[in-house]
C-alpha cells in the first residue's frame, strides 16, 4: 500500500527539496513590504504632493500672437512702387508703398485756387456792404431833402402859394425815394448776413471760407495718404501680392491681398492659453509665467499673466452649445488667459502661431486645511 501512494506522487515534487528557513522569512518580508508598506508609502507621498502642491498649473493649449495688420490706404489709384520686400523688418513711419499723387495735386491745387477766390468773395463783399452803407446814407439824407420839400409845398398849398401839380410832384418824390431808401436797406441787410451779421468779420472765419478750408485739407490728406506708411515696428509679408501698376480700390483693399501689405508686429508679443476653468481657482493677473515654446526646447520665457478673459471661449462661438434638453455631457471649459511675454527675457525670434506652453506659478499652496 506504501508503494502504491509513492506512485501517485510526481517525480518532480518527491525530487523538491525543501525551502530554508531563512528564504521563507525573505519572502514573507518581501510580501509585506509589497502589500502594507509600499501601499501606505505611496499614500503618504501622493498626500504630501497633493497637500504641499498645487502652485502651477500649466497648458500646452498655447499661442503666440501679435499685432497684426494689412496695412492699405484710404484713396483709391494706381500703385507707383512698392518700397520693401517680403519678410523686412521696418520701422513706425517707414514707407510701404506709393499711390501716383498726380490726380490728388491737382485737386489740391484746385481747392487752394477755390480758397484764394473764396477770400477775394469774402473781401469784396465787405466793400460791397461799405458801398451800400454809403447808398442808404446819401438816400437817407435825399428823403430828408424830399420831407422838407414837401413839408413847405404843403404850407404853402394852403395860402395858395403852389401849384397843386407841384405839390404832387413832391409828395411823389418823397414817397420814391422812401422807397428806393427802403429797398437799399434791404440789401445792405441781406449783405449784412452773408457776413455773419459782423460786417468786420475776418476773412478766415468766415462759413464759406472754413468750408473751402475743409475743402483743402480734405485735399492734402488724400495727397498724404498716396504715401502709405507702417502704422507700429514689425516685419511685413504678403508684399509679392502688391505690384506697381495695380489699381488700389480703397473700399476692399484692405480685403484682398491685392491691394495691401500685411504687417506683423515685433514690439508686442503676447500669448493667449486657453486654461481649464478649474484651474483658474487660484490664477491672478501679475503672476509669473514661465512659457516653453515648441521650436526652441531647452529655452524658457518668462511672462505675466495680463488679464483673463471674462467668459469661456465656447460662449464666443457661432452655434454655442444648447443643453436644454438634458441630454447633455458636462465638459470641462476653457477660458482664454493672455500673457505679456517679456522680450528681454529670450534672443530668439518668436512667430505669430508658434504652440508654446506655460506654467503660471500661482504662489498657493493647499495646505491641511484642503483636506479637512
Amino acid at each position: 500500500m506504501a508503494d502504491t501512494i509513492l506512485k501517485l506522487v510526481p517525480a518532480e515534487t518527491a525530487a523538491k527539496p525543501r525551502m530554508s528557513p531563512l528564504v521563507a522569512a525573505l519572502r514573507r518580508r518581501k510580501r509585506l513590504f509589497l502589500m502594507v508598506v509600499l501601499p501606505i508609502a505611496v499614500l503618504a507621498v501622493g498626500g504630501l504632493l497633493y497637500v504641499t502642491g498645487g502652485r502651477y498649473v500649466s497648458t500646452d493649449d498655447a499661442y503666440v500672437h501679435a499685432a497684426k495688420l494689412m496695412v492699405s490706404t484710404d484713396v483709391s489709384g494706381l500703385v507707383s512702387s512698392v518700397d520693401v520686400h517680403e519678410s523686412q523688418a521696418v520701422k513706425a513711419g517707414d514707407i510701404l508703398f506709393r499711390i501716383d499723387p498726380k490726380q490728388f495735386q491737382i485737386a489740391l491745387d484746385n481747392a487752394k485756387a477755390y480758397l484764394a477766390q473764396t477770400a477775394l468773395t469774402i473781401r469784396a463783399m465787405k466793400q460791397d456792404y461799405a458801398r451800400m452803407q454809403n447808398d442808404v446814407a446819401a438816400e437817407q439824407a435825399q428823403v430828408a431833402l424830399d420831407q422838407t420839400t414837401f413839408d413847405r409845398d404843403t404850407a404853402l398849398l394852403r395860402s395858395a402859394t403852389v401849384s397843386q401839380s407841384s405839390y404832387d410832384q413832391a409828395r411823389y418824390t418823397l414817397d420814391a425815394d422812401k422807397a428806393k431808401l427802403q429797398a437799399l436797406q434791404d440789401q445792405a441787410r441781406v449783405q449784412l448776413a452773408r457776413l455773419g451779421g459782423n460786417a468786420d468779420i475776418p476773412v478766415e472765419q468766415h462759413p464759406q471760407y472754413l468750408q473751402a478750408q475743409a475743402q483743402v485739407n480734405e485735399a492734402q490728406r488724400q495727397l498724404d495718404h498716396t504715401i502709405v506708411r507702417a502704422p507700429f515696428d514689425g516685419v511685413v509679408t504678403q508684399v509679392d501680392a502688391l505690384q506697381p501698376g495695380t489699381y488700389l480700390v480703397s473700399q476692399t483693399a484692405a480685403l484682398t491681398n491685392t491691394g495691401a501689405i500685411g504687417l506683423v508686429g515685433t514690439n508686442d508679443i503676447w500669448v493667449d492659453a486657453n486654461m481649464k476653468e478649474t484651474d483658474l481657482s487660484q490664477v491672478r493677473p501679475g503672476d509669473h509665467v514661465d512659457i516653453y515654446v515648441d521650436t526652441y526646447p531647452g529655452h524658457v520665457w518668462s511672462g505675466t499673466v495680463q488679464s483673463i478673459a471674462p467668459a469661456a471661449g465656447s460662449e464666443f462661438s457661432i452655434l454655442p452649445a444648447q443643453n436644454s434638453s438634458g441630454n447633455w455631457v458636462k465638459v470641462v471649459q476653457r477660458i482664454p488667459v493672455r500673457v505679456h511675454v517679456d522680450p528681454s527675457s529670450g534672443s530668439l525670434p518668436l512667430r505669430a502661431g508658434m504652440s508654446v506652453t506655460v506654467e503660471i506659478d500661482t504662489g498657493h499652496r493647499r495646505g491641511l486645511s484642503s483636506l479637512i
